[in-house]
């Protein structure tokens, strides 16, 4: 029985690669992105969830940079309302284009204790830095993120307008109620 429900987890895990649809061209990342001043505080404002981000709200990305170039990341969010508990996640990434730094590879527990890597791919980034949007190659899942609690009309008709451009739903992009 542990053998069979082992493989139904790798399976499951497999799935989760997050390979691209051979019909869509693959996601074009930007430039360049200087890591360390990547690092800190981002209000995910809007997302394709994963199942654990449904519900959430005040949602927050931490990036802090470790002496071996790996990243830590924690992931937080209210769930299920403002008052709801704050569900606390911890990731560690690792950049796989060193120079370009916009293709990381996150791992994370699947079943809380078989480690998955998943592509984050950095496709989107404000001059200035003040909002930056991470893509998955399949497209299922999506993060849009900032420095501040909000962002303004045109910014987010921008956004969407290149996330179209890449074949992204954003009619499907769910708005992170924050506050």
């Amino acid at each position: 029985m542990r053998l069979v429900l082992l493989s139904c987890c790798l399976l499951l895990a497999g799935c989760a690669t997050g390979k691209a649809d051979a019909t869509l061209a693959p996601l074009k990342l930007v430039d360049r992105l200087d890591l360390p001043a990547f690092m800190g505080d981002w209000h995910v404002l809007g997302n394709l969830p994963t199942p654990d981000e449904e519900g959430c709200h005040n949602a927050l990305e931490q990036y802090a940079l470790r002496a071996d170039r790996t990243i830590a990341i924690t992931f937080s969010c209210n769930k299920h309302g403002f008052d709801g508990k704050r569900d606390v996640k911890r990731f560690t990434a690792t950049v796989q284009n060193p120079g370009r730094n916009t293709e990381w590879r996150v791992t994370m527990k699947f079943l809380g204790f078989i480690p998955i890597r998943l592509p984050f791919l950095v496709i989107d980034l404000a001059d200035d830095g003040s909002y930056t949007v991470i893509g998955y190659p399949s497209r299922k899942y999506l993060w849009i993120m900032a420095r501040t609690k909000t962002l303004p009309d045109d910014v987010w008709a921008g956004i969407y307008a290149r996330l179209q451009a890449q074949a992204y739903n954003t009619d499907a992009i769910v708005r992170v109620p924050t506050r």
